[in-house]
């Protein structure tokens, strides 16, 4: 069953990395919060993420990981020792922030504070080009091997006791563009553009494909996967298997959006000039 909400009006804006803008009706009028100083020095790259209590967390250009809260205000900045390029950053866990270097194939763990707390080189644990990372809710490591077409669940303090599931072996032969892994409720989701998602057990075992395309993220909030796709965010529930959709405002540009991040009471639009945030109810 399919049920459509229209989404209340944008009710703030903050600028640059973060901007607020108030809608309310086709009548209302557009407002500025004033510039925050540092705020607007940010220039967004474009990698984002969302923790339990909505703060959120971007990358600028420089590789700066910053923190705002859900007001928009900056909360702290971490600014990395070495250089290297985040291809992505996960905050979802309570206990500590992920940052994956795609370019120098190491990882990076953050407390809440973003203060470092280790660092790993996955090519200690794993052979080949690691494209795809998240955290395991064992502490341990999921990792999407791309030149081997592999998943691991990498354990870092018992690297013998790593786990190798040879994705070659129980997906289908063809052509695969893998853009997202997370695991989620005691489920690994890997996210291929091209075919859908693939769902696995917490020990890698196969499942089952979810044939969502075209896609290069998903969420999830409570029993909920969501994804955005023409002006629309869609949420399939994980056990009913149920649909529903809600419409973004019409005024909006969605062409612009790379992705949406849904939290407990907002939206997150995510483009290349910052991210602008609706009421979600």
């Amino acid at each position: 069953m399919k049920k459509n909400k229209k989404l209340g009006s944008v009710n703030w804006f903050f600028a640059f990395g973060l901007w607020l803008a108030v809608l309310g009706s086709s009548k209302a009028q557009t407002s500025v919060n004033q510039h925050d100083p540092l705020t607007d020095k940010v220039t967004f790259s474009g990698v984002v993420s969302l923790d339990r209590l909505d703060n959120i967390y971007l990358i600028d250009q420089k590789n700066n990981l910053h923190r705002y809260d859900t007001s928009g205000k900056l909360v702290t900045t971490f600014s990395p020792s070495v250089t290297g390029h985040i291809a992505l950053v996960e905050a979802w866990s309570t206990a500590k922030i992920l940052l994956f270097y795609d370019d120098q194939q190491t990882l990076t763990f953050l407390d809440r504070f973003l203060a470092p707390i280790s660092a790993v080189r996955l090519s200690d644990q794993v052979d080949g080009i690691i494209k795809m990372t998240s955290l395991a809710s064992d502490n341990k490591i999921w990792a999407f091997n791309e030149s081997k077409f592999n998943l691991y669940k990498i354990d870092l303090q018992f690297p013998e006791a790593t786990r190798t599931i040879p994705l070659d072996l129980v997906l289908p032969k063809q052509q695969y563009d893998i853009r997202f892994l997370r695991e989620y409720q005691n489920k690994v989701f890997l996210l291929d553009k091209l075919s859908g998602v693939y769902v696995f057990d917490d020990l890698g075992n196969y499942q089952k494909r979810l044939p969502f395309t075209g896609l290069t993220y998903i969420g999830f909030r409570g029993d909920e996967l969501y994804y955005f796709a023409n002006n629309q965010v869609h949420f399939f529930h994980l056990y009913t298997l149920q649909e529903r959709t809600i419409d973004l405002p019409s005024a909006l540009n969605s062409s612009t959006f790379k992705q949406v991040l849904v939290g407990e009471s907002k939206f997150y639009l995510i483009s290349d000039s910052g991210i602008q945030v609706l009421p979600f109810k």
